[in-house]
């Protein structure tokens, strides 16, 4: 994911006008503090600058910020119908098995009850027992170390995504 050269994504990226950069944003991560603070740092001369740029508004999100962001996330299991990213990064629990499915729905009704907000986890290439196994684990977290693992692995989604931004050729069919 890491790049120093130009991608024809970053150009068309840097080119877009305000609003069609500011919605692409959006759809990386839902807070809009960190879509504006990207925004206003753009052009962007690498894909590095852009994800650094990404990782310094994920730090500086303030905790209603991190709510924004985190509400814009489906509850593991559940992508969005009809968001092909959230099915995209959803895949390990594709053939996960209805017990397996069972136990994490109630694990996610259970983690959102204690923190008050959908269990978070960068689920791109994890497997359904991965994701399960770390909702274990994370529900006995005192809140303040969770919303730190929160902001990391949000951290995480979001370089994934501005990845896909950039680094896609749309011209190809």
């Amino acid at each position: 994911m890491t790049s120093t050269s130009p991608l024809p994504g970053l150009a068309r990226f840097n080119a877009l006008e305000e609003s069609a950069a500011r919605a692409a944003l959006l759809e990386a991560c839902a807070s809009a503090a960190w879509a504006s603070r990207v925004l206003a740092a753009r052009p962007y001369a690498s894909a590095d600058e852009l994800y650094g740029a990404g990782d310094a508004a994920t730090a500086e999100l303030t905790d209603a910020d991190l709510a924004e962001a985190m509400a814009g996330h489906p509850p593991i299991g559940r992508p969005k119908p009809g968001d092909p990213a959230s099915a995209r990064e959803q895949r390990g629990m594709a053939g996960a098995s209805d017990r397996l499915r069972a136990e994490m729905l109630e694990l996610n009704l259970a983690y959102e009850e204690r923190f008050g907000h959908v269990f978070l986890i960068c689920a791109t290439g994890r497997t359904a027992e991965e994701m399960l196994d770390a909702a274990r684990e994370r529900i006995g977290n005192p809140p303040e170390r969770e919303r730190e693992i929160v902001r990391r692995e949000l951290g995480r989604i979001n370089r994934i995504r501005l990845a896909r931004l950039v680094e896609e050729d749309r011209d190809t069919p």
